[in-house]
C-alpha cells in the first residue's frame, strides 16, 4: 500500500504518487557543508569529539558495552499534516529515548524520512521544534523524503525549507557529526558503540551521481568502519513481509552497496508494509534490508519507533517496534486502536538477526586476536596451582593432534611443585589425549588439551598431581578460586554423562561426610550432568554438607571460562563471568581434601575412575582467596 491508498501490485514497486500540494522549490546554489572541507577534513575535526559521544545529558550511556541499541524512526509525515499536525506521540518517543538511553544503552538515533507531510514552512518549523526535545540527548540524523521537499529533484535541488531546518548546521554540535555532502542533503555520522566506530550514511531520497561519488569518498575514507545505510526509499514487501529492492533501492545497490563490503544493513522506509530480506553482495557477505515504516497505522504511527539491539557477544540483532506514546498509557487507558498499536509483534516487526559480527566484518576490519600472555601476568597473589600446555607449561608439548604420551609432565608454574603427569585410563588408546591448539580467545595459553574419553567400555586420560603435591592437602578455610576453559564437542556424540572435569581424589566419607548422595563420591569435583548442566559439589572442610551449584544447560562448540569462588562462606559459580542461578546459600567453608591427588580429565568414585572428559580443557588455575570477575583469567570478546 502506497501515501495515498492504493494498492501496489505484487509483481513490481510503484512510487508513490505525488501529492499536488507538495512544494516547489527553485534551485539554488549548493549549500556549504557545516564546517567546510572534504569528508576526511571533517572526519579530523569531529575525531576528539567524538570521544566524548558517551557523555550525553543523560551521562549513562556505556560506549564500551557490548550490547548497544540503534533507534530508527520511519515516516512521520501524519503528525505534522498543516493544520491537523500532532507533534505530541513524536516528543512522547523522543522523551522515550532520552529517559531510557541509559537503560537501554542507545547509542543513536536515525530518521528515515518524509518527517512532513508537504514540506512547508510551517510543517518543517513545528516538526524541527519537536525535534528539540532529543536535541543535544541523544545524537541523530535525518534525511528528506519526498515530502519534505519537491519530489522531482535530486539532491542538487538547492534550498528548501527542510535544508534550512535539517541540514548541515543542524548536526554540527553533534560528537557524531562527520560531514555532509556540498548540496547539505546527505550527510554521514560516526558513533562509538560496543567499544568501536560504526558508520551511518543517511542519503536523499533520491541521490544523484554526485552524491553516490561523495559516499564513496565517505566509505574510502573511513575503510574499516562497519556502515549502516539509511535512505527514504529503498525496499518494499509483499503483505508476508517479503522485501524486494524498489526501482531507486536497486540503484543504490547497485552504485554503492553491494561493491562496498562495510555496509551490513541499509534500512528505508516509504512504503509499507514492512519486511525484510537478505542480499549477498560482491564480497559474497550478508547485507541485511529492511523496510520500516507505520504511517498507515493507528494515528498515522503514532510515533512508532524500531530498536535494534546490537549484542555483539551473542552475535545477534534483538528487533522490537513499538510506541513509546502508548507505552506510557496505563493498560486499563488504552483505547482498543492503541492496545492494537502499542506494539507490533509479527515477523516483519519483531525478530533477531544472527550477526558474527566478527566474520562479517574481517574483509575490512580484521579482528587480531590477543597475544599469548606470559604465566607472571596471569598468577596474583595466592596462586597456588597453574596449568597451562602450550610450550611454557611442558616442554613435551606436541604439534596439534598428536597425543599425549602417558607419563608427560605438565609444569605448576606458580612454582608450588604441583606438577601434574597424563596417564591413560583402563588400557585407553593414545588417541583419548592429544595436544591442540584450540583455546579461548582470551585464555593466557593459546593451547588446550583434547580430550576423548566416554563410557561403554570406559575410556579416558587424566593429569594427577603426584602423592605428595601440596595442592593434595590444601584446606582453602579463608576462600578459593577455581578456575578453568572448557569446549564440547558439536556434535556432542554419545554417553558422557556425569563425566568429571576436575576433582580431588579420594572418598567423601573417608572425610567423615555423612551427607550427600554417596559416601564414596570424592571431597571436590566440577562434572557435567545428562542434561548439559555444570555440577560443582564440594564437602567443606568445616560442615558435614555438600552444597553443589548448578549451571544453566551449557552449549556445545563454544569455549566457555568456568570460575567457582568461595569467600570462606559460600561458593559461587560463573560461567563467562556471568554469576549463575543455582548457586548453594548453606555454608561452605573450605574443602575436605584428604591428602590425595587432584586430577584433570576425570572425578573418581569409590577412589576409582570410570570415564573421563569428552572435549578440550585449556588453562586451569587454583588461587587460595577469592577473586572478582574482574580478576579472572579470561579476557571479555
Amino acid at each position: 500500500m502506497n501515501a495515498e491508498g492504493q494498492s501496489l501490485p505484487t509483481s513490481r514497486p510503484r512510487r508513490r504518487a505525488l501529492l499536488q500540494a507538495a512544494m516547489a522549490v527553485p534551485a539554488a546554489g549548493a549549500v556549504a557543508v557545516a564546517g567546510g572541507g572534504t569528508p576526511a577534513e571533517a572526519a579530523s575535526r569531529t575525531a576528539a569529539s567524538r570521544a566524548a559521544a558517551s557523555r550525553t545529558a543523560s551521562g549513562r550511556f556505556d560506549a564500551e558495552s557490548p550490547r548497544f541499541a540503534l533507534a530508527v524512526l520511519p515516516d512521520t509525515q501524519y503528525l505534522f499534516d498543516a493544520d491537523s499536525s500532532d507533534p505530541e506521540p513524536l516528543r512522547a518517543t523522543f522523551r522515550y529515548l532520552v529517559s531510557e538511553r541509559g537503560k537501554a544503552n542507545i547509542a543513536f538515533m536515525t530518521h528515515l524520512g518524509d518527517v512532513t507531510e508537504h514540506g512547508t514552512s510551517d510543517e518543517i518549523e513545528l516538526a524541527a521544534d519537536t525535534f528539540g526535545t532529543i536535541h543535544g540527548k541523544v545524537p541523530y540524523s535525518v534525511l528528506a523524503g519526498n515530502h519534505d521537499i519537491k519530489s522531482s529533484t535530486d539532491d542538487q535541488r538547492g534550498d528548501s525549507a527542510y535544508l534550512s531546518s535539517f541540514g548541515p548546521d543542524r548536526y554540527a554540535s553533534m560528537p557524531t557529526f562527520g560531514g555532509a555532502s556540498p548540496d547539505g542533503y546527505n550527510t554521514f555520522h560516526i558513533l562509538r558503540a560496543a567499544d568501536r566506530e560504526w558508520l551511518v550514511l543517511a542519503l536523499d531520497w533520491r541521490i544523484s551521481e554526485a552524491g553516490l561519488r561523495w559516499a564513496q569518498r565517505v566509505l574510502d575514507t573511513h575503510p574499516t568502519l562497519p556502515a549502516i545505510l539509511t535512505t527514504h526509499d529503498l525496499a518494499w514487501a509483499d503483505d508476508e513481509g517479503q522485501a524486494q529492492l524498489s526501482t531507486h533501492g536497486q540503484r543504490l545497490w547497485d552504485g554503492i552497496i553491494r561493491g562496498n563490503d562495510q555496509i551490513f544493513l541499509a534500512l528505508g522506509g516509504h512504503y509499507w508494509p514492512p519486511g525484510r530480506t537478505v542480499l549477498t553482495n560482491d564480497a559474497d557477505n550478508d547485507v541485511h534490508v529492511h523496510i520500516t515504516n507505520y504511517q498507515d497505522r493507528y494515528y498515522g504511527g503514532a510515533g512508532m519507533i524500531r530498536l535494534y539491539g546490537f549484542d555483539l557477544a551473542r552475535k545477534t540483532i534483538d528487533v522490537e517496534t513499538f510506541s513509546p506514546w502508548f507505552l506510557d498509557r496505563g493498560p486499563e487507558k488504552r483505547t482498543l486502536l492503541e492496545a492494537e498499536t502499542v506494539e507490533l509483534t509479527g515477523a516483519a516487526d519483531r525478530f533477531s538477526l544472527d550477526v558474527d559480527f566478527e566474520r562479517r566484518f574481517a574483509g575490512f576490519a580484521p579482528v587480531v586476536p590477543p597475544r599469548p600472555r606470559p604465566a607472571a601476568a596471569v598468577m596474583p597473589r595466592g596462586t597456588v596451582a597453574y596449568w597451562r600446555f602450550d610450550a611454557s607449561g611442558t616442554a613435551a608439548s606436541g604439534k596439534d593432534g598428536t597425543p599425549v604420551g602417558s607419563g608427560t609432565v605438565v609444569r605448576d608454574l606458580s612454582g608450588h611443585g604441583n606438577d601434574l603427569t597424563a596417564s591413560r585410563l583402563h588400557s585407553s588408546a593414545p588417541e583419548v589425549l592429544t595436544w591442540s591448539a584450540e583455546h579461548h580467545r582470551g585464555q593466557p595459553a593459546h593451547a588446550s588439551l583434547r580430550f576423548d574419553g566416554g563410557k561403554q567400555p570406559d575410556r579416558g586420560a587424566v593429569l594427577t598431581t603426584a602423592d605428595h603435591a601440596p595442592l593434595n592437602s590444601e584446606k582453602f578455610t579463608s576462600g578459593y578460586t577455581i578456575e578453568t576453559f572448557i569446549k564440547l564437542p558439536e556434535p556432542f556424540e554419545g554417553d558422557h554423562a556425569w563425566m568429571g572435569i576436575l576433582s580431588w581424589e579420594g572418598r567423601s566419607g573417608d572425610a567423615g561426610k555423612t551427607t550427600g548422595w554417596s559416601p564414596d563420591e570424592p571431597t571436590c569435583s566440577l562434572n557435567l550432568s545428562p542434561e548439559r548442566f555444570l555440577q560443582f559439589v564440594v564437602y567443606p572442610h568445616k560442615q558435614d554438607a555438600d552444597p553443589t551449584s548448578w549451571s544453566h544447560a551449557v552449549p556445545v562448540g563454544r569455549w566457555m571460562h568456568i570460575a567457582m569462588v568461595n569467600d570462606g562462606r559460600r561458593t559461587v559459580m560463573y560461567v563467562d563471568g556471568s554469576k549463575i542461578a543455582r548457586n548453594p546459600a548453606q555454608p561452605s567453608t573450605g574443602i575436605a581434601t584428604l591428602g590425595k591427588p587432584f586430577a584433570i580429565g576425570g572425578t573418581q568414585f569409590n577412589e576409582a575412575f570410570g570415564q573421563g572428559f569428552y572435549g578440550w580443557i585449556g588453562d586451569t588455575r587454583i588461587v587460595n582467596r577469592p577473586l572478582k570477575p574482574r580478576d579472572f583469567m579470561a579476557l571479555s570478546d
